[in-house]
């Protein structure tokens, strides 16, 4: 176990070095130049081209990228091209909210991907075929339908909850939850869909094991099954379904914060990318990754508590 978790914190620098590479790059190469975006359209060509001077991006882009990482390493994520605001302000500026999103996201997910996989491994039936049909009903509905059909009928209808934007919960905690209802329920809806079919295949596999049989046979009761022995030896697949939901989530906050107006960094890096401003869609990346990256370390902890054999493992 030990050297498993030294193995994936040696693997965090080079893959983060390789997600700002690729995203350094990808970036410098998508249309859009930053130097139009700050000059606009009326700009002589003299001004244009001693703005990209001053901004550097007239350097070919792997030595660009080099004295980013140079900086990187020094604490140093940049400065935004567009207004010169220090990269890791911007960032820190813009993340509680992805950190309100993405933590009430995940609650709600495991909740209720736990109830509805549970109740549809036990069960069965007619209840187990309407969590399937409910998990493949959140798998092929896209969040942006789904965030459109949400504020169309409980922001403009009923006029229930805000269509958008978001209030910091030291401002007005009642508030918060509420600009925070219908991103959560937009971004949950596909990984509770995802999570509840994970939830009753390994439930269903681990009730009908032969070690489950044995335990019925030796006068457990059936609480002291599901919730002791079924969910114990179902949960490594579900902490796996648990990690990649996580990490699509990350994305999924992008799309999210841009349509209901939530000033977070996913939205932060549509209007980064837009404006051509690559040090902050760097940051953004890095942030993200990092974020990844923790979240596996963390994973990894919770697979060795719960496999003594891990714990023993040589790899």
């Amino acid at each position: 176990m030990k050297r498993l978790i030294l193995y994936r914190l040696a693997m965090a620098l080079p893959l983060l070095i390789l997600v700002s590479m690729l995203t350094f790059v990808l970036v410098s190469l998508s249309p859009g130049d930053a130097a139009r975006t700050i000059l606009g359209s009326n700009a002589t060509p003299e001004q244009y081209a001693a703005l990209r001077e001053a901004l550097g991006l007239n350097d070919p882009v792997l030595v660009r990228y080099w004295h980013w990482l140079v900086g990187a390493f020094e604490g140093d994520l940049g400065r935004s091209l567009i207004n010169g605001q220090p990269v890791l302000t911007a960032v820190t500026q813009r993340l509680g909210p992805t950190v309100s999103l993405v933590s009430l996201t995940m609650v709600v997910t495991v909740v209720f991907g736990l109830i509805l996989g549970i109740a549809g491994a036990v069960f069965g039936g007619r209840l187990g075929r309407i969590v399937d049909l409910l998990s493949l009903f959140g798998m092929a509905v896209p969040n942006f339908v789904l965030g459109v059909c949400l504020t169309a009928i409980f922001a403009v209808m009923f006029r229930l909850l805000p269509p958008g934007g978001y209030v910091a919960p030291d401002v007005s905690l009642l508030g918060w939850a509420r600009s925070m209802i219908l991103p959560v329920v937009c971004l949950s809806f596909f990984a509770v869909g995802i999570l509840a079919q994970q939830v009753k295949a390994s439930f269903s596999d681990a009730l009908q094991s032969e070690y489950t049989f044995n335990l019925i046979a030796n006068g457990f009761s059936r609480r002291s099954i599901i919730f002791k022995h079924a969910l114990k030896n179902s949960a490594l697949p579900i902490l796996a379904s648990v990690g990649v939901i996580f990490s699509a989530m990350l994305s999924g906050t992008v799309l999210v914060e841009s349509l209901f107006y939530i000033p977070g960094l996913g939205s932060l890096a549509v209007m980064a990318t837009a404006g051509s401003d690559l040090p902050i869609v760097q940051g953004v990346a890095v942030i993200f990754t990092l974020a990844v990256v923790i979240a596996n370390f963390l994973l990894d902890l919770a697979y060795g508590a719960l496999n003594p054999k891990l714990r023993t493992a040589e790899a």
